[in-house]
Order: C-alpha cells, then sequence, then structure tokens
C-alpha cells in the first residue's frame, strides 16, 4: 500500500481540479442573476456596469422617466427586458 502525501502526483492534480472547480464556480456565482418568471431583474450596479453610467446619472434617467424600474422598500431594480427595449428604441443606425 502506497503512502499519499501532499506532494504525491495524483494529490497535487487532485488539488488543482478543485481550484479550478472552485474559480469556476465564484465565476458563475458573481455574474449569476436569479430569474423570476423568466425575467432577470438587475440592481442599479449591474445596470450602471452595463451602460457605462454613473449612479447620479441613472437617478436621472429615473427622475426623467427614461428607465423604468420597481422600487420595494429602499431597494430599486430594473427589468432587463425593459433595458433592452430602451436601447432597441433610442438606437440610431449609421445613414451612409
Amino acid at each position: 500500500m502506497d503512502l499519499l502525501t501532499n506532494e504525491a502526483e495524483e494529490i497535487i492534480a487532485q488539488q488543482e481540479m478543485i481550484m479550478q472547480l472552485r474559480n469556476r464556480i465564484e465565476q458563475i456565482l458573481k455574474n449569476y442573476r436569479p430569474v423570476m418568471n423568466g425575467e432577470i431583474y438587475l440592481s442599479g450596479e449591474d445596470v450602471c456596469k452595463l451602460l457605462h453610467i454613473s449612479k447620479r446619472t441613472l437617478q436621472q434617467y429615473r427622475d426623467d422617466n427614461i428607465l423604468p424600474y420597481i422600487q420595494i422598500g429602499g431597494k430599486i431594480i430594473y427589468k432587463e427586458t425593459d433595458l433592452l427595449g430602451i436601447l432597441e428604441q433610442n438606437y440610431i443606425r449609421h445613414k451612409p
């Protein structure tokens, strides 16, 4: 019977595989957005990152009724489909 230590090739290979899986799981969880009734809801931070805007600009878009939102208590969320719809509505094609 062989003694397996932390220096054994099999153990090192297993540890590397576990680290790769852990990194992949962390990556998935970082980008995970829960779905409710087939709809993905985004936080203000997510919207700011997606549109490359500041929190203040996002606030102005809400004040100007540019972006629809849902407010529950102090929490504000945005439907992903609403954002995509607004982007499509405001898309300007380049005319040659």
